[in-house]
């Protein structure tokens, strides 16, 4: 097995952090099922789907454009021969950020990526418990993170993490009105 190295990076690393792919093909998607039109709970139903990509695209960049990264933490994951293979994006403190609420004591797991290659072999999980040491260590109370329905193989990692779902969203995404965003929150 090839050997990974980890490590924080910088800002000036971005443009390299955002060439990893970012993107998940899937075959499956979570149906919201609404008992008494959400009154008595509502169940999320693992279904098939025809194939379906959703690519994220490279916006790293423009995260220097929008936010104020001063309290970001960012992390990637080296193969053999020193080329990025994955990163993993921490926010905090970054008022204009509404993801984060108002609230100075919410770390987010941003950004998550795995180079196809290097999928299924724990590189993902590595860099998720560095997010979430650093968290724990720097005074955060919980660790939020978003995911999409239409992303299964998400939903199960982070309910593997000991995150709780927290909030569902059927009108979050405009430009994707047939998926829904799922919250989930642990805490740390």
């Amino acid at each position: 097995m090839e050997r990974i190295e980890y490590g924080e990076i910088g800002i000036d690393q971005l443009e390299e952090y955002g060439k990893i792919p970012f993107y998940y093909n899937t075959k499956q998607k979570y149906e919201l099922k609404k008992i008494e039109d959400g009154l008595g709970g509502i169940l999320l139903e693992l279904i098939e789907v025809p194939d379906f990509c959703k690519d994220f695209g490279t916006r790293v960049e423009s995260w220097k454009e929008i936010f104020d990264l001063k309290n970001w933490k960012f992390y990637a994951a080296y193969n053999g021969e020193r080329k990025m293979i994955a990163g993993c994006t921490l926010a905090t403190k970054t008022p204009n950020c509404y993801m984060l609420e108002g609230r100075e004591d919410l770390a987010i797991l941003w950004d998550i990526r795995v180079s196809d290659k290097y999928k299924h072999q724990g590189i993902g999980q590595t860099l998720f418990d560095m997010a979430k040491k650093y968290a724990k260590g720097n005074g955060f109370k919980q660790l939020k993170v978003e995911c999409q329905n239409t992303n299964p193989a998400a939903v199960k990692f982070y309910h593997k993490q000991g995150m709780k779902l927290c909030a569902i969203n059927e009108y979050a995404y405009a430009d994707a009105p047939n998926e829904v965003q799922l919250l989930w929150y642990l805490d740390l």
